[in-house]
This record gives C-alpha cells, sequence and structure tokens, in this order.
C-alpha cells in the first residue's frame, strides 16, 4: 500500500479538512490547509484521496507513520501459519503401528495443526477401498476429543485421504503450551529455592549416640 501524499504532494485546489482531534473543519482551499498545518507544526496528510473533494487530516505523520509500523508488527507477531502434518497409513497396519501413528496425529492436534492422513494401497488393495475407509473411520473415532473431520476420506490416485482439524485454535494451543511451560519453570524454581531439610549437628549427633550408650 502507497503512502498518502501530505503537504505539498496535495495538488488539488480544495480538501476536506478535518482537525487534529478529529474535529470537521470544513471545506477549505488547499493553501489555508497547508498554512493551518504550518502554524500548528503539523502535517497535511490526504486520507481519503476518492473522496469529493479529497479529506485530508492535520497530524504528526512521523508519529503516524512510527504508530502504523508498530501494530502492522505487533499483527505480524500474533499471525499464526496453519500447518497440515501428514500421516501415512497402509490399510492393514498391525495394532502396534496403528497406536504409534494415532499418538503422532494426536500430538499435532494438541499442537494446533491439522493432520492429513494418508492410507496407501498396494497391488490387490486397491481393489478394497472400503479398509481405507473403515480405518479412516476408526481413527477420526479415537481422536474425536482433539479433531474434527473436515474433509471426508476420498480416493486420490492409489490413496485414500482425509483432513482432520483440531479443535482448538493454532493460537489457544501455542498459549496453552506456553502457560505449561510457565508453570513447569516456575515448579523448577519453587523446587530450586525451598530451604533444605535440618539436619542434625554434629554436637547433636554425638549427645544423642551418648544418651543411647548410657541408656543401654
Amino acid at each position: 500500500m502507497s503512502e498518502p501524499r501530505i503537504n505539498e504532494r496535495i495538488r488539488v485546489p480544495e480538501v476536506r479538512l478535518v482537525g487534529p482531534n478529529g474535529e470537521q473543519v470544513g471545506i477549505v482551499r488547499v493553501e489555508d490547509a497547508l498554512r493551518l498545518a504550518a502554524e500548528a507544526d503539523l502535517d497535511l496528510v490526504e486520507v481519503a484521496p476518492m473522496a469529493k473533494p479529497p479529506v485530508a487530516k492535520l497530524m504528526d505523520f512521523g508519529k503516524y507513520k512510527y504508530e502504523a509500523a508498530m501494530k502492522a508488527r505487533e499483527a505480524r507477531k500474533n499471525q499464526v501459519n496453519t500447518v497440515i502434518k501428514e500421516i501415512k497409513l497402509r490399510p492393514k497396519i498391525d495394532p502396534h503401528d496403528y497406536g504409534t501413528k494415532k499418538g503422532h496425529v494426536e500430538r499435532f492436534l494438541k499442537g494446533g495443526d491439522k493432520v492429513k492422513v494418508t492410507i496407501m494401497f498396494r497391488g490387490r488393495e486397491q481393489s478394497r477401498p472400503e479398509l481405507g475407509f473403515r480405518l479412516l473411520q476408526r481413527l477420526a473415532e479415537d481422536i474425536a476429543e482433539l479433531g474434527v473431520v473436515e474433509s471426508q476420506p476420498k480416493q486420490d490416485g492409489r490413496n485414500m485421504v482425509m483432513v482432520i482439524a483440531p479443535t482448538k485454535k493454532k493460537s489457544e494451543a501455542m498459549a496453552e503450551q506456553r502457560r505449561k511451560r510457565d508453570r513447569q519453570a516456575a515448579e523448577r524454581s519453587a523446587a530450586h529455592d525451598a530451604p533444605a531439610e535440618a539436619q542434625p549437628t554434629e554436637g547433636e549427633t554425638t549427645e544423642t549416640s551418648e544418651a543411647g550408650s548410657a541408656a543401654s
């Protein structure tokens, strides 16, 4: 987005002028608007060039640019990119491998990422698409607390694909992970700073020993 025209770059006969506090001054000649800007040690900034006449505002343009840049930086920092992870399964996967793959899916979903689950068919397995469909259905049911099916199972060449979206947004998942890390750090710090259990001094140990000996 190009910068607005300011001061002498505004080449129109008149503008609808807005004061520094948002007050409506009215339609004035651009020469008068520039004079008012100079008297107030401000800039005349064209904020609505397509209006008839264009709208211009009195402001500190340097401060305006700085604040706009800070807002844009903050927006970029808070922006969360959607990531799609992929897990590949075979239609006749054994129970142990299934558990491992399901664990990966759960971890991705907890992190706020989408998961693309691909069933890979080989040879005669291609004539049994119901095997892949049942497996994907089973997986969807097993992870129902963490994710929802965003794209239903569909054939894609030799493969069958399903996309699962997390129930938590990426930003929420990241915030939860940060809170968990902060809580763990606080617990470690508290454990480190806790006073050690009092140990008897050498004299106390000797006295106890002597008392025990006398008793015997």
